[in-house]
């Protein structure tokens, strides 16, 4: 067992659910080696140890709705905990932005921004400035196309890369 509870088992229905997505007990089974009733306990375990947040489809949004994507970096003027927590919380509000990390170095955030135009994206940029959120500065960048978004590969990160 490895100090964070998961055994080779456990990686390999991880990466499978990973890779495919929300699966049948039997398929499951099959992908991982092992019977189906060990591997759904597992897979229940793994749930309940909230090793799993969801299920989620990979929608083709170009071939759905028209949008702007947009990436943005922001810097806060003030580094205090209060800061980051009301930028924070105002973030996590807005449906607009499906991705934020915090981030060391130049500058304290890095968002993905999708919007119906890039005029509904700077209304909301308007808006966060007003919103008395402390950003010093913030850069937009423009994206043009999707060259690769995938989750990092779980088995591997936990073999240390040496697969």
């Amino acid at each position: 067992m490895k100090s964070n509870g998961l055994d080779a088992a456990d990686i390999r229905i991880l990466a499978a659910l990973q890779q495919h997505g929300q699966l049948s007990k039997s398929r499951l089974a099959e992908l991982v080696n092992l019977s189906p009733t060990p591997c759904w306990a597992r897979l229940d375990r793994l749930k309940a140890a909230g090793y799993i947040r969801g299920y989620h489809a990979d929608l083709a949004l170009d071939r759905i709705a028209s949008f702007s994507h947009v990436i943005v970096t922001v810097s806060l003027t003030h580094h205090r905990k209060t800061d980051f927590d009301r930028f924070e919380a105002k973030i996590q509000a807005l449906d607009e932005v499906t991705m934020c990390v915090a981030t060391g170095g130049g500058m304290d955030y890095v968002m993905q921004v999708f919007t119906h135009s890039l005029t509904a994206f700077q209304t909301l940029m308007d808006d966060l400035l007003s919103a008395d959120l402390g950003i010093e500065r913030y850069m937009t960048y423009i994206t043009t196309r999707r060259i690769k978004s995938t989750q990092p590969n779980v088995a591997k990160l936990i073999a240390g890369g040496a697969n």
